[in-house]
């Protein structure tokens, strides 16, 4: 299984005892707890190679590499150019299914 290198990162705890985690920290740290987030990626990962999105990806990194040159992209340059295009070109049947999964495990871990 692979991670994403654009993952923002985990609530840390911090030291200070007056801080209220969010409800976004709160719940992102029950999908990891509850490991609803793995399966939730890879139910991501699953539905954007069936939608030939991730091939399309691929194809834009190609393109833009040779534009550059091979040897003169970095993987920085690429998730720059990339990551809005990505983004934006994610079917909504797809965003639709991983928001209902989520409505559906928050609804039964009561937050």
């Amino acid at each position: 299984m692979r991670t994403s290198i654009n993952r923002p990162p985990t609530p840390v705890a911090e030291e200070d005892e007056d801080h209220q985690p969010t409800l976004q920290e709160i719940i992102n740290i029950k999908l990891i707890e509850s490991g609803e987030k793995e399966r939730l990626k890879e139910l991501l990962r699953e539905r954007l190679i069936e939608c030939g999105w991730r091939d399309e990806m691929k194809a834009l990194c190609r393109a833009f590499a040779r534009k550059k040159g091979r040897n003169n992209v970095t993987v920085d340059d690429l998730v720059q150019v990339i990551t809005p295009k990505g983004r934006a070109s994610v079917p909504d049947s797809v965003k639709a299914e991983l928001l209902q999964r989520i409505r559906t495990f928050l609804a039964s871990a009561s937050i």
